[in-house]
């Protein structure tokens, strides 16, 4: 059992330390620049941080005020969904299967595996359908989704940098291949603060699907780089103890646990003081949401809450650790006023097997989205909740194997809904074999930008400084906001 701790005692020993030379040179020289940095209104520094949600944009000229969001879902189909199984139809490419691709179209291109190898057109595995007013094809598996397709504008010219998983992964979250880069998460709950009292601003969650390859998503994906780490997302296991260590151990009750944190986090307090250390305030977060998770996580989970109507309709059962089950979870965190909510769905990677494998993608992911979309409308939320689905890349229209179908970054097919987009539209669009973007091309960091705009962040303004550089979500390349798909 642990032993109370007399603070009294412990700062009065700490108080008759003398201050280090460094210490003392390190608050005085601080203190006087970050005054002159705050006059700025640099993000990030004293006098623009909001002490309500700790936002470090408050009263920065980067808001514009006419943000529609207010939280993001991110959907990501780990692995590399084939826009040509998904939602970009290509009758001509069905007519060339088994002839060779064009060589104008391939040569000099980068291509992951396939480099060397005959190209050779490989159609579309499954027939597409047409669903809404607009009558909008996607692929007849994914009749759910159908079923919602005027809430949903489809992006089908996006393109991307990277052209292996973790890379492209990292591209897509944080809009560099570098590592070490902020995450969009981490870049929004720095920005905009944290509206959820006792849960983390950024949480993340994992599922595993059937078929093609389990490819591992490593954590730096949700990574808060160089931006402070009270910013980086919080994993969550949908199966089981959703945090490690969340329970106390036998014979500590949580008066006890939160005497032990109150005096951990008064010496934590003390000691930076004399360091003005950003990270020992950051300690001193965690340490009190760690105390707050452990009774609100357990309830935030406990999906037998739900109404036998909800569960029907998402098509889970509480504690599976399916990706229905996640994006029931998603909802909850979005009604706690967690920021930003990102699912990591795996087995996107077909590299064979494709038409049979894809079948079970669209068994694992085709109601859950539906319901997640008609759960938000009917809870008033779908207007100011940003649901964004992508994967890391796509897939090549030549056959790999003769079965599957390799990395490919020249066109992907993404989609957003809510929050202020416009749903039942269809922006841009790849070539007749879907080889390349050709209208209205679309970058990642142009999504990034769009995003930012939807929560009233002016993308250009938002930046950090790291390193000397203004350090920014959309990077220096001229990253535009799509307004066309904006209502």
């Amino acid at each position: 059992m642990s032993q109370p701790i007399n603070i009294q005692d412990e700062l009065k020993q700490a108080n008759a330390q003398q201050m280090t030379r460094r210490a003392l040179l390190g608050r005085t020289t601080q203190g006087l620049g970050l005054v002159a940095l705050a006059s700025l209104g640099l993000p990030g520094v004293a006098g623009v941080v909001n002490p309500q949600t700790g936002g470090a944009l408050a009263g920065s000229k980067a808001l514009t005020g006419r943000g529609k969001a207010k939280r993001v879902i991110w959907l990501s189909m780990a692995g590399g969904p084939s826009h040509l199984e998904t939602f970009d139809p290509k009758p001509k490419l069905a007519e060339m299967n088994g002839k060779p691709m064009p060589e104008s179209m391939t040569k000099g291109q980068q291509i992951a595996q396939l480099q060397g190898s005959p190209l050779i057109c490989f159609g579309p595995q499954h027939p597409f359908q047409k669903f809404g007013k607009n009558q909008t094809e996607i692929c007849s598996l994914f009749p759910k989704i159908g079923s919602v397709i005027d809430d949903i504008c489809l992006i089908r010219s996006m393109t991307t940098d990277a052209i292996n998983h973790d890379p492209a992964h990292m591209f897509m979250n944080t809009g560099s291949q570098i590592a070490g880069r902020p995450s969009m998460g981490s870049w929004l709950t720095y920005g905009l603060g944290n509206a959820a009292k006792d849960l983390p601003g950024f949480v993340v969650l994992t599922s595993l699907g059937r078929g093609g390859q389990n490819q591992p998503i490593a954590a730096r994906q949700w990574s808060s780089g160089f931006l402070p780490s009270k910013y980086q997302g919080v994993q969550l296991r949908g199966k089981g103890d959703p945090v490690l260590y969340l329970t106390n151990p036998n014979g500590v009750t949580r008066d006890q646990q939160g005497m032990d944190i109150q005096a951990i986090n008064a010496l934590n307090k003390h000691h930076n003081t004399f360091v003005d250390d950003p990270e020992v305030a950051t300690r001193v977060a965690q340490y009190e949401l760690a105390f707050q998770m452990q009774a609100s996580v357990p309830d935030l989970m406990d999906l037998s809450k739900e109404s036998k109507e909800t569960l029907e309709l998402y098509g889970c059962t509480p504690g599976d650790g399916s990706f229905a089950s996640n994006c029931l979870l998603a909802r909850r965190l979005a009604e706690k006023g967690v920021r930003f909510i990102q699912l990591y769905h795996k087995d996107w990677d077909h590299h064979g097997g494709i038409k049979n494998e894809i079948v079970f993608k669209g068994e694992e992911i085709d109601r859950a989205c539906m319901a997640l979309i008609t759960d938000l409308k009917r809870r008033g939320m779908f207007d100011d909740t940003l649901i964004v689905w992508a994967g890391e890349f796509s897939r090549t229209p030549m056959s790999q194997g003769g079965s599957g179908r390799d990395h490919h970054n020249k066109a992907m097919s993404v989609w957003l809904a809510g929050a202020g987009i416009k749903g039942g539209m269809v922006y841009g669009a790849s070539d007749d074999l879907g080889y390349a973007a050709v209208e209205n091309i679309t970058t990642v960091h142009d999504l990034h930008a769009t995003m930012l705009h939807q929560f009233g962040i002016s993308h250009d303004a938002f930046s950090f400084k790291f390193q000397g550089l203004d350090a920014k979500l959309t990077g220096v390349e001229g990253a535009k906001v799509i307004k066309q798909i904006l209502a």
